[in-house]
């Protein structure tokens, strides 16, 4: 088992930026792929970005290319995203997810409970 906590959420306003933090505990490994996945209200879970995990293999869906990037210190157990350019639509749940494929987001098993990003207009 692994467990996954985020941490970083908050409201900022559109064109801010924010760090998510995610600490893996348990069974980490460092095999592991790494990703973040939102959710709005009334949306479905979307995948955001993936890493495997030597980073050298990344996902980023279409709107996020360019302002977010996920990045992962292995030796502490940790993924990182970094979101800037923040806008509106940004605005979701963020939940940190560990599994056994980059870009399959039904490879990923694990997840962690969630961090609110509101991003204000």
């Amino acid at each position: 088992q692994v467990q996954l906590v985020e941490s970083g959420g908050g409201l900022v306003q559109a064109g801010g930026s924010l760090r998510l933090s995610c600490a893996a505990s348990g069974r980490t490994g460092s095999t592991y792929a790494m990703g973040w996945f939102r959710q709005a209200p009334g949306k479905e879970r979307e995948f955001v970005t993936g890493m495997n995990w030597n980073g050298e293999t990344t996902y980023y869906e279409d709107s996020v290319k360019g302002r977010f990037s996920i990045s992962r210190v292995n030796a502490r157990n940790t993924v990182f995203l970094q979101m800037n350019s923040l806008k509106p639509e940004d605005t979701a749940v963020y939940y940190c997810a560990a599994g056994w494929a980059v870009r399959d987001p039904n490879a990923y098993i694990y997840w962690g409970q969630g961090t609110q990003v509101t991003v204000s207009s």
